[in-house]
């Protein structure tokens, strides 16, 4: 614990005004009684001020801790508070990892590593100070980490390793996976601290502070990684949980497209864009209802899933792309009206070429068609829609009228 005292102090505080007394025994018997107090007095006040000098010392130590702490908790609170501004999960860990470097003072560089959880196999996720190209090269799994070797499987507390070198030489890796640990950081690591984070009772990663010189982690950094990981377990959990929350508010489950609500709110901030022109597109699959009636509702969630993917490989996030409800899908695009129409061409042309793939490959093919209305976007939403879905509707009752004639 950081507020305890180390064998030395206790030493220290116990033998220096013995010592001091031993010392000058023998001169003290030689002279007279009262000097003989003095002197006893004076060597009790000098232990009673080294004592003193420590226990201040020591409550310095315990403030600075606690200040830093503080700050650790701080900054994570902030981290987590900000959450919704990190679009992955990678980008906030690279954040939380950096606060991390930052609030050990010793810690020069890190890294965090994640576990697959079903095959225990490794990969680092983010990297301060050293090469992440290189290291994500690197083929281990969870036994051949630190932190499993040290606690003998356990992985359930912070490892320290003050020579990094002697532990290389007994690593299981691969010449050229020890290679490019070395390589890769700016400067050699010569100490680590390696503390696991588990998240839900299940092992997420690992979170590695490193230094470039020997010794660099005193025992107090040991515990202030272990705070700090904990801390990293519960800003890690919150993320994921508000991005849980995000995607749910955000975001339809089926499509992975955005949702209405969200569409609806973004449709406010969209800019438009006078050189090229804003357009709004309603899109409307042909024959969900058949599909659904002759293959089945799980057909038809494909169906959409299908047209969902097609729109997102020609326009998402490039444009403002959401499922709108039922088959009906709705996007906010910029310009030129012939790209956009190209586009949509395009789309129908993917979801041909799935067809005649699949159909080809003897599995039960679904054929996706759909029909658009597109009209120029202005602020009057209300009469923009409505001019979209006339036209949109216009082109699917056309479609209707041919097939009946053919």
């Amino acid at each position: 614990m950081i507020d305890s005292l180390g064998l030395k102090t206790h030493l220290v505080l116990l033998g220096v005004p013995i010592f001091l007394l031993l010392t000058s025994w023998e001169g003290l018997l030689n002279i007279s009684a009262p000097f003989n107090l003095v002197m006893v007095v004076c060597i009790y006040l000098f232990g009673y001020a080294l004592s003193y000098y420590f226990h201040q010392c020591r409550l310095n130590r315990l403030w600075s801790h606690l200040q830093q702490v503080i700050h650790l908790n701080n900054t994570t609170f902030e981290l987590v508070n900000s959450a919704n501004q990190y679009q992955d999960e990678s980008k906030f860990l690279n954040a939380l990892l950096n606060k991390a470097v930052n609030g050990v003072q010793a810690a020069e560089m890190g890294s965090i590593i994640r576990v697959i959880p079903d095959t225990d196999e490794l990969y680092f996720e983010s990297t301060i100070g050293i090469d992440i190209e290189k290291l994500r090269k690197i083929k281990f799994n969870l036994s051949q980490s630190f932190e499993y070797r040290f606690s003998k499987g356990i992985c359930d507390r912070v490892v320290l390793i003050d020579n990094m070198a002697n532990i290389n030489g007994h690593s299981t890796l691969t010449p050229e996976d020890q290679a490019a640990l070395l390589t890769a950081p700016l400067s050699p690591i010569k100490s680590t601290l390696s503390s696991p984070i588990h998240i839900e009772g299940k092992l997420y990663g690992m979170l590695n502070l490193d230094s470039s010189k020997l010794n660099a982690f005193s025992h107090y950094d040991r515990n202030l990684a272990a705070v700090l990981t904990h801390e990293a377990a519960n800003a890690i959990a919150l993320y994921q949980k508000s991005r849980q929350i995000y995607q749910l508010a955000n975001f339809d489950s089926l499509t992975e497209l955005y949702n209405r609500q969200h569409f609806e709110s973004a449709e406010k901030e969209w800019k438009i864009d006078s050189t090229l022109g804003s357009y709004l597109v309603i899109l409307d699959l042909d024959n969900l209802k058949t599909i659904n009636d002759d293959a089945g509702h799980q057909a038809g969630d494909k169906a959409l899933k299908c047209l969902a993917s097609a729109l997102k490989q020609q326009w998402h996030p490039k444009h403002l792309v959401a499922r709108y409800g039922g088959d009906e899908f709705i996007a906010l695009c910029h310009g030129p009206l012939c790209q956009i129409e190209a586009d949509l061409n395009r789309v129908q042309q993917i979801l041909a070429a799935q067809y005649s793939q699949e159909k080809t490959a003897g599995r039960q093919a679904i054929e996706v068609k759909f029909s658009f209305g597109i009209a120029s976007y202005s602020r009057g939403w209300s009469q923009c829609f409505k001019i979209a879905d006339d036209n949109m509707y216009q082109q699917k009752r056309y479609k209707q009228r041919v097939s009946l004639k053919e």
